[in-house]
């Protein structure tokens, strides 16, 4: 697979660096975990694979999974975004809605794999995933005109900073490394602050991609190790980067929008900054909504 690009762009007054994630044919960066995590299972005989995903996981992993020869079976929250589902759908995976949220899915996908006696591919949870991120953090130091001030990085599960902090601190360590959630889904960033899974009930958030209720203890271990700020934004404050993104001729999905949405927060590092535009996959309606009227989601 081709490196994504790396383009400069001016947003938010401040001269950026996009890694453009969002341009792979699935429009979003899972497929860098999945695929490796699945030739991993497909050289250990398997013939299917089961994961819950809220979307882009479960494209990726329906993706990775016809490319081995492998049956996907995805379980979905039943508030999955559409536009995700059918992503799912098209690359042949079997769909089963369950569950309000991201974990109670993954709770059902959790004991079918293990009643079939079948893999249960945990996004988050397989160290192989980080490796295939890291190769995010490497691309971005190779293709960077200078050492990034930072590097901001939408945080979901934690895996994808984890993979990207990874490289960034063993080539780059003066390079910030900063995580950036919903401030309505904090388990990860509070989890971070602790340095050891906490609780949480708190999963509102419309950017799915971030809608993690409970935090994946490898992904804290890694962040402890990798990640040095946390930050929190806004529902309003991320519609509006979607928004800004949208202006700038970019269709971002809300997760993806996190990163340009923390920039005001870091008036004190220095340009550039790389923001990690994670996917573009996102509902039409909502897409409408957060450009037209941000001020609709609470601040």
């Amino acid at each position: 697979m081709r490196p994504t690009p790396l383009e400069e762009a001016t947003l938010a007054g401040r001269r950026l660096l996009l890694k453009r994630e969002d341009v792979h044919e699935l429009g979003a960066f899972k497929w860098r975990g999945a695929l490796p995590v699945l030739e991993h299972y497909a050289g250990d005989g398997a013939r299917a694979v089961v994961t819950a995903s809220t979307g882009n996981h479960g494209a990726a992993t329906a993706w990775a999974a016809r490319r081995l020869g492998l049956h996907a079976i995805v379980y979905a929250p039943t508030s999955a975004s559409e536009a995700k589902l059918a992503l799912i759908e098209d690359r042949g995976a079997e769909i089963r809605q369950t569950g309000a949220d991201l974990d109670e899915a993954k709770e059902e996908a959790r004991a079918h794999a293990s009643l079939r006696g079948l893999p249960f591919f945990e996004d988050g949870a397989d160290l192989t995933q980080y490796e295939g991120y890291r190769a995010i953090g490497e691309e971005i130091l190779a293709q960077a005109p200078e050492p990034p001030t930072a590097i901001l990085v939408p945080l979901g599960n934690g895996a994808l900073l984890g993979g990207i902090g990874l490289a960034v601190r063993a080539a780059a360590p003066e390079t910030a490394r900063v995580g950036v959630a919903a401030t309505l889904a904090p388990v990860m960033v509070e989890s971070w602050k602790a340095g050891r899974p906490v609780t949480s009930n708190r999963c509102e958030t419309f950017a799915d991609g971030l809608a993690v209720r409970v935090a994946i203890p490898l992904a804290v271990e890694v962040l402890r190790e990798v990640a040095t700020h946390m930050i929190t934004v806004s529902e309003r404050r991320i519609a509006e980067a979607v928004g800004e993104y949208a202006a700038a001729g970019i269709r971002a999905e809300g997760a993806a929008a996190a990163a340009l949405a923390a920039v005001p927060r870091l008036a004190g590092l220095g340009d550039p900054l790389v923001l990690v535009v994670t996917g573009r996959n996102i509902d039409n309606e909502l897409f409408t909504r957060a450009r037209e009227h941000p001020d609709s989601f609470p601040d």
